[in-house]
């Protein structure tokens, strides 16, 4: 679906959350996350294990990680029994990453009406920067298999996940996506690139316009999965939909790239496919996003 600059704003305010938590919030669909959210999914945890959803940040550039530019280690001169190192790296690559909602604009105006010329510039963000998700996000985690609903390992690059595929992977799954809930949505990127290893690895399935409509319409809090837009994007004014209108629009928390193949493997093993999930940035002062070590636990 191609869409022009009017139905742009046509849909932007159809799912905005602009002034739903007040006008001067920079948490958006975090505030989802109530109390009582964060208590029931406490009691997910009934086998006591952990599993970190993150890649590694490595000097090595793969199709799941490229982040990392600079890497040095040295003995720490100011404590000669130590060892020290520095890094530098980019926050908005292929590694896991936890974007700030002042990340993304559309027409220069991004999450709760605020315009990218008056909080964004060298210095960083100074509103809707990654800090206001310092305090970490916990919650019910839901995996949503989509590969597996269509009866298949890995989706291929072109493949634009649907509402209609949610709504599979859902049932299949026996579960049903609740406010507050962090989604991740599972396509098999590594076992098709593992599968096709000559693929153009910066081509990617992802979420169609109405799949991204989908998360607005159940109140989730964050996504994230082995799919995020489609890649390259096909329409020009509408690149990016989760980006958009999940950021700019609904203020939704996107979790870039989590690595899903162990989580896929855990919830075969409970058998269940809820869980606890927490993650929380680096509390980077106007930083538009954050490298992050996501955490689910059985």
């Amino acid at each position: 679906m191609a869409v022009d600059s009017e139905e742009l704003s046509a849909l932007i305010a159809s799912c905005s959350n602009s002034g739903r938590w007040g006008e001067d919030d920079e948490l958006g669909t975090l505030n989802l996350i109530t109390p009582d959210v964060r208590r029931r999914a406490a009691g997910l945890v009934r086998e006591g294990v952990t599993i970190s959803l993150a890649s590694d940040l490595s000097l090595e550039s793969t199709p799941y990680s490229d982040s990392l530019e600079e890497h040095s280690a040295y003995a720490d001169p100011a404590a000669p029994m130590a060892v020290a190192d520095s890094m530098w790296l980019r926050i908005h690559g292929w590694s896991t990453h936890l974007d700030a909602l002042g990340h993304i604009y559309n027409d220069g105006v991004g999450y709760n009406g605020r315009l990218k010329e008056e909080v964004f510039d060298a210095g960083g963000l100074r509103a809707n920067a990654i800090t206001a998700m310092r305090d970490g996000i916990f919650t019910r985690g839901v995996l949503l298999d989509v590969a597996a609903a269509l009866g298949r390992e890995w989706l291929p690059a072109d493949h634009g996940v649907s509402r209609e595929e949610l709504d599979e992977a859902e049932r299949r799954a026996g579960i049903r996506v609740e406010a507050g809930d962090a989604v991740f949505v599972h396509v098999g990127l590594k076992a098709r690139l593992r599968s096709e290893p000559s693929e153009d690895s910066d081509a990617r399935a992802g979420l169609r316009l109405d799949a991204v409509i989908w998360l607005w319409e159940r109140d989730v809090a964050l996504f994230g999965g082995d799919c995020v837009e489609c890649l390259p994007g096909y329409d020009a004014v509408l690149s990016l939909p989760l980006h958009q209108l999940g950021i700019a629009a609904m203020g939704l928390a996107l979790l870039d790239w989590p690595d899903l193949e162990r989580l896929l493997a855990a919830c075969a093993r409970y058998d269940r496919h809820d869980f606890l999930f927490t993650v929380a940035p680096l509390p980077i002062v106007g930083g538009t996003g954050s490298p992050v070590n996501p955490i689910v636990a059985f």
